[in-house]
């Protein structure tokens, strides 16, 4: 079973549709109920990959819940609700918040904050905590805001450098254990996301989210011995 964050749009919608179509049972979470319908809709209606792995002829379950992963509590109840413990967790929610700093509301500075560095230290400390003794594959997807300096991006690369310190450090702790913390960091995607960031940019040359997701998901692919523990993925 995967568990998708952030499965309401963008590259966590797109995730869902590349392992739905290998008949992997998933569990998408959102913050938009009425959005995470439309992607189960769509979901339910794709043709499955005759050649997956899972060499299945059905579908897999595809279950949704809304969460507010700022919160103890809706993660709690998140997690309760899963069947079993999932194979593969892609923690894809966050939120953008661009602009000189000087110009920037508090607000939104807070919001940035718990929507990305808050949610996600809460977020990982549960799945730790429940999962660190499991094969799990935790997969977070940052930026590559998270690498590289930007100009009115700063509050931005903020939250993404110290949740990639926040990976980084989580790695040491749990040396020795089965889990594996992954970092993603994409680059220039054409989604929703910029949308709602504030950021006015010509999106046209960017990748798609289905792009990325069909190279995340070939990345992901592992053996005995060794795995792919950070990936950037940049436009041309």
């Amino acid at each position: 079973m995967y568990l998708i964050t952030g499965a309401s749009s963008g590259l966590g919608a797109a995730l869902a549709h590349e392992y739905a179509q290998d008949g992997h049972e998933l569990y998408l979470t959102g913050r938009d109920e009425a959005k995470l319908a439309q992607v189960t809709l769509s979901l339910s209606q794709l043709p499955l990959n005759i050649t997956s792995s899972t060499k299945s002829s059905m579908a897999g379950s595809i279950n949704t819940m809304s969460a507010e992963l700022n919160k103890p509590v809706s993660i709690n109840a998140l997690l309760d609700s899963l069947p079993q413990a999932p194979e593969v967790v892609f923690h894809c929610a966050g939120s953008g918040y661009f602009g000189p700093l000087a110009e920037q509301t508090s607000e939104g500075i807070i919001n940035l904050v718990n929507n990305n560095l808050t949610a996600t230290l809460l977020f990982l400390r549960e799945l730790i905590r429940r999962y660190q003794d499991l094969p799990i594959k935790v997969v977070v997807v940052l930026s590559t805001a998270a690498l590289q300096a930007k100009a009115g991006e700063s509050s931005y690369c903020a939250v993404k450098w110290a949740i990639k310190g926040l990976i980084e450090s989580l790695r040491l702790e749990l040396k020795g254990k089965p889990l594996s913390l992954i970092a993603v960091y994409p680059g220039g995607m054409a989604t929703e996301f910029w949308q709602t960031s504030g950021k006015a940019l010509d999106t046209t040359g960017f990748m798609s989210a289905a792009e990325t997701a069909s190279m995340i998901k070939h990345a992901l692919m592992s053996t005995a011995h060794g795995y792919v523990s950070d990936l950037t993925i940049n436009r041309r």
